[in-house]
């Protein structure tokens, strides 16, 4: 079956030549297609997939949709690869990670967090999304359930499905800001959960998890004896009067939980892949060999930029946080205007509006937004919007684009 779908988008994009029953010899499953192991389940090519590649073919898009900074790494950082680099550092590593780099990160997470880990408890990946690979490796038996707010970071389900486990979904509500309420985690719990994932700030929602709320989560964790991975990728893009509390820092909380972290999102570091694991010594030890399993050690360069970026000062970081604020207030006051409701976004870039007003489903909305108005946008669905009513929107355009962008979407609008 996975074939037919298959030769459909080929079809799709103009690329003829192929009989969808694989007939004539033309379009015939290959045997590692149909030896596909059953448990892969993911499109093929989703609706995500589908817009970047449209959007890669045509003039003046202006791009809301991938979570990747507009601003540059900062230079200090560069500097310090192109000394690795001169400095022949061109080899492996130790497979958690350069000692210098986790000295850096402990200081650091005890600094900033309250989080108290040594630097053999902290393992160095090729970003975030290794690093959630690694604990679902490590974590997760066959069938076992992981409990994930919805809407949610779908990648977290691709690694979950791979391990033979599956997300059992916590729904959050726009009225409640889409945090994740302790009462309705404790009303999904069964015997087969085995952890809680707490992404704060959120990706797509915006949503940051107030410390009161935090705490009741722990008690609920404590208290059903479940495993926590806390991701804070975004924890240092808040705003307002947004506060970050890391689980791990709670009593009861450290030996339970891993902390997930990273370089991409506050030092614009995307495309060097850096992030890390920080978990009890124990259990990090065992996670080694998983992750030297994986890719032996993280880029060696990669990891004398980010020992610059923890060591070389954060002057750079104030103004641009300025910046991602003047952008969200933009798009909050648009969409208000345009009739969209929201959940306070009081971290991350992302906005994540209500286009129900609009009458029209929010695939064929960011489908109509890119075609006729050259804005890329991602439809909900993508992050588990069942409902087909919401749209995931980052700033991270500059102001004269995001002003462009919202008079090229109100045309959109008044054309539906």
């Amino acid at each position: 079956m996975r074939y037919c779908v298959r030769a459909r988008c080929l079809a799709d994009a103009g690329i003829s030549g192929f009989d969808l029953n694989g007939r004539n010899g033309v379009m015939a499953p290959s045997p590692l297609l149909r030896g596909m192991a059953q448990h892969i389940d993911f499109p093929e090519r989703p609706l995500r997939t589908q817009l970047l590649a449209m959007a890669s073919a045509m003039e003046d898009v202006i791009a809301l949709g991938r979570g990747d900074p507009d601003f540059h790494t900062p230079a200090h950082i560069v500097a310090a690869a192109h000394r690795a680099l001169d400095d022949d550092r061109h080899h492996y590593t130790e497979s958690a990670g350069l000692a210098a780099l986790r000295q850096a990160i402990a200081r650091m997470l005890a600094q900033d967090y309250r989080l108290a880990y040594a630097p053999e408890e902290i393992i160095v990946t090729h970003g975030v999304e290794e690093a959630i690979m690694i604990c679902m490796a490590g974590l997760l038996n066959p069938g076992d359930e992981v409990l994930m707010g919805h809407p949610r970071f779908t990648n977290y389900d691709k690694a979950i499905n791979l391990c033979h486990a599956r997300v059992r979904s916590v729904p959050t509500r726009e009225e409640n800001d889409f945090v994740l309420q302790p009462e309705d985690v404790e009303a999904r719990i069964t015997p087969r959960t085995r952890l809680l994932v707490l992404v704060s700030p959120d990706n797509p929602t915006g949503a940051v998890t107030p410390p009161a709320t935090v705490e009741a989560l722990a008690d609920v964790v404590r208290r059903r004896d479940l495993l926590l991975i806390s991701d804070e990728i975004y924890s240092r893009i808040l705003y307002d009067d947004a506060r970050h509390l890391s689980p791990a820092s709670l009593p009861g909380l450290r030996e339970r939980t891993i902390t997930l972290n990273g370089f991409s999102k506050a030092y614009a570091m995307t495309g060097w892949r850096i992030g890390y694991m920080a978990g009890p010594a124990d259990f990090m030890r065992r996670m080694e060999e998983v992750r030297h399993a994986f890719s032996i050690s993280t880029h060696t360069v990669s990891q004398y930029a980010a020992l610059a970026a923890l060591t070389g000062g954060r002057a750079f970081w104030e103004p641009i946080r300025e910046r991602l604020r003047a952008r969200r207030a933009l798009l909050m006051a648009a969409f208000d205007d345009m009739g969209f409701t929201y959940g306070f976004p009081g971290g991350s870039y992302f906005i994540f509006p209500n286009i129900a007003c609009l009458g029209v489903a929010a695939d064929a909305f960011c489908l109509a937004l890119l075609r006729e108005g050259r804005v890329l946008a991602f439809p909900g669905s993508q992050s588990g919007d069942l409902a087909g009513e919401y749209i995931r929107v980052s700033y991270l355009q500059p102001l004269a684009r995001l002003r462009e962008a919202v008079a090229r979407m109100r045309r959109v609008i008044a054309s539906l």
